[in-house]
């Protein structure tokens, strides 16, 4: 069965028309990014064709690549791991040629001819457990939900103190007019 071009342009237009169907999209990509899939050759070169399809427990995308340009299989082994279904198939793709002359033209029409080359189709269904688990700019770390904005802005405090105050020999950062903090231990039970 060949893949045409208006049924996957029809499916991109679809999922900006609804914005659940793009919300979904995002958090699935972000799942094959977190993964490290896009490490692994021609992954980043899939276009869209169909779906997202949404089952109670899964979500499913089918990816279209150039022949010549199928994605390294060890992408495909990562989400194996995480309890995807990677399905890779072989088609054709059906396109309209650009009709430089009458010829191109179907006989009696206005209608260009088609023509069909090889294509790599792959179909990718995601657990939503897996998807909600990888939430958009935060980790969980027992039980605690880290932003990683304020992780990284705290860094680059980090580093700003560094240049303006340094850190001393005893491995205190230091702050110009700020006063010192100094740990006292107490008294803890049980001798600790």
């Amino acid at each position: 069965m060949a893949q045409n071009l208006k049924d996957a342009l029809e499916n991109v237009k679809d999922i900006f028309m609804s914005d659940s169907a793009l919300a979904t999209l995002l958090d699935y990509e972000r799942v094959i990014d977190e993964l490290d899939v896009y490490a692994f050759k021609n992954w980043k070169m899939g276009e869209l064709v169909e779906g997202p399809k949404y089952e109670k427990y899964f979500v499913t995308c089918t990816w279209m690549y150039p022949y010549n340009m199928m994605p390294d299989p060890r992408g495909g082994e990562q989400l194996l791991n995480y309890n995807c279904q990677v399905l890779y198939k072989k088609d054709m793709l059906e396109y309209p040629v650009k009709p430089k002359s009458p010829k191109d033209f179907k006989d009696g029409t206005k209608i260009a001819k088609t023509k069909k080359v090889p294509i790599w189709l792959i179909t990718i269904t995601m657990p939503k457990s897996l998807m909600t688990e990888i939430e958009k700019g935060s980790v969980e770390v027992e039980n605690e939900k880290l932003d990683l904005e304020d992780l990284s802005q705290a860094y680059e405090q980090g580093e700003d103190q560094e240049e303006t105050g340094g850190i001393d020999q005893q491995g205190q950062m230091g702050q110009p007019g700020a006063a010192e903090l100094q740990y006292e231990p107490q008294n803890l039970p049980g001798g600790f």
